[in-house]
């Protein structure tokens, strides 16, 4: 087991990528805490794997609640002594065209895309600067990179995710500590999220891709384990995609 007492805080946990990795890093022995909103969602997870050879410790957190975050890192702090990785997960779309975007639309999106990964890294730094390791890996898009027509709101939240995700790579190792900061800019994957996409734009968009289909959410968590285990620890201040080709 390549993660046998690592302590990880997985946001969005309950559902497509954040669920896919609960179960590949429990699975390696890790110490998950694995936070959302979706108290049905979380019940599941508390179920589903108890038997793996890790542990999964189900939280509701909301990524724009800084107060219920600086408590949850207190109480990881205190039970289990340290925190080794963070994925920021969490995301949520509201999609439309500029003309018509609602602005609690603009500002639910950006609460919880961008300064929930700010208020989280914010939080779980301070642990990683005193044990002097860590790595934390924050979830942008394809759309954070080329953008997309009707998101106006979500791309500038990966754009920026990116942006963070480059000053803290170069912040946090500056006192000498071994703290990694990497971006996944997955593509279209299987998720709760894409699922709201009709199948004839999802046909059309199979045709574009070089691989001809859909990224599943286990391939995500895939790379997630890799930037967050001590495989890659030369590796920081990047931006990986994932996505089927997309964007060559």
């Amino acid at each position: 087991m390549r993660m046998e007492g690592k302590v990880v805080i997985i946001t969005g946990a309950a559902s497509g990528l954040g669920k896919a990795s609960v179960e590949k890093f429990a699975k390696e022995g890790a110490i998950v805490i694995a936070c959302d909103m979706d108290d049905a969602g979380l019940e599941r997870l508390g179920v589903e794997y108890t038997e793996l050879p890790g542990e999964v410790a189900p939280k509701k957190l909301n990524v724009t609640d800084r107060v219920a975050i600086a408590e949850l890192v207190s109480f990881i702090k205190e039970k289990y002594g340290r925190i080794d990785g963070l994925i920021n997960n969490a995301g949520v779309t509201r999609d439309a065209l500029i003309q018509r975007m609602k602005e609690e639309d603009w500002d639910l999106v950006i609460d919880v895309n961008l300064k929930g990964v700010f208020n989280m890294t914010q939080a779980v730094a301070p642990v990683m600067l005193d044990q002097g390791s860590g790595s934390i890996v924050n979830t942008s898009s394809v759309v954070g990179v080329y953008g997309n027509i009707g998101q106006s709101n979500y791309a500038a939240t990966k754009g920026g995710v990116i942006a963070m995700t480059k000053t803290w790579a170069k912040e946090l190792t500056r006192k000498g500590a071994k703290i990694r900061v990497n971006a996944v800019a997955p593509g279209f994957i299987k998720t709760p999220m894409t699922e709201k996409i009709p199948e004839k734009i999802i046909q059309n968009l199979e045709e574009k891709i070089p691989l001809k289909r859909m990224g599943l959410p286990e391939e995500v968590a895939d790379l997630y384990f890799f930037l967050i285990s001590d495989e890659s620890t030369y590796v920081t201040g990047q931006v990986i995609g994932v996505d089927g080709g997309l964007v060559i």
